[in-house]
């Protein structure tokens, strides 16, 4: 199997797939189109409420389940309105972050997930996968209305990426030649 790593400047765009990339497509997130109303589902080891401050605090091998969207961590800080009922407004991730959909999985060291907006950001030492390709970089954000991903490289020297995205992507193999 031939494979073709790609060194890529920041900020790119996730790849779906080599193929994307040599037609110039805008690649999409699989998570496009993803329910953020639909019900949220966590579990942890510890919950901290503190009711005062609208916010609960999940902490020691943290599951997060919304839709399709799984979310794993150490650490979760719930933001909420109380008013009128609970309604989630932001899901503050840390302690290792790994958010997987049905064909895509992002790692990262911080997560956000901004539930208006509909945005989820990774940042710290970033590896995305899809398919058996593979982007790192210092930051990820995912429009989960669009689908539109886009990785940051960061600044020079930060992490291992060097303020460089960097990519692997396997390329489909052509059959009789």
């Amino acid at each position: 199997m031939r494979r073709l790593p790609l060194i890529l400047l920041a900020p790119v765009a996730l790849a779906t797939a080599a193929a994307a990339l040599a037609q110039s497509q805008e690649p999409v997130s699989a998570l496009k189109g993803h329910n953020s109303n639909a019900p949220v589902d966590v579990s942890a080891d510890r919950i901290e409420v503190q009711d005062r401050a609208d916010r609960a605090i999940f902490a020691g091998n943290v599951k997060v389940r919304q839709d399709e969207l799984s979310l794993d961590t150490a650490r979760l800080t719930v933001a909420y309105t109380s008013t009128g009922g609970v309604q989630i407004k932001r899901l503050d991730a840390s302690g290792g972050v790994t958010v997987r959909s049905p064909s895509e999985t992002a790692r990262g060291a911080l997560g956000i997930y901004d539930l208006d907006r509909k945005l989820i950001t990774l940042v710290g030492d970033v590896v995305l996968q899809r398919q058996g390709s593979q982007i790192n970089g210092q930051r990820l954000v995912i429009d989960l209305d669009t689908g539109r991903a886009v990785i940051d490289g960061g600044p020079a020297g930060v992490g291992q990426s060097g303020g460089r995205v960097t990519g692997h992507f396997t390329v489909p193999q052509k059959k009789g030649g």
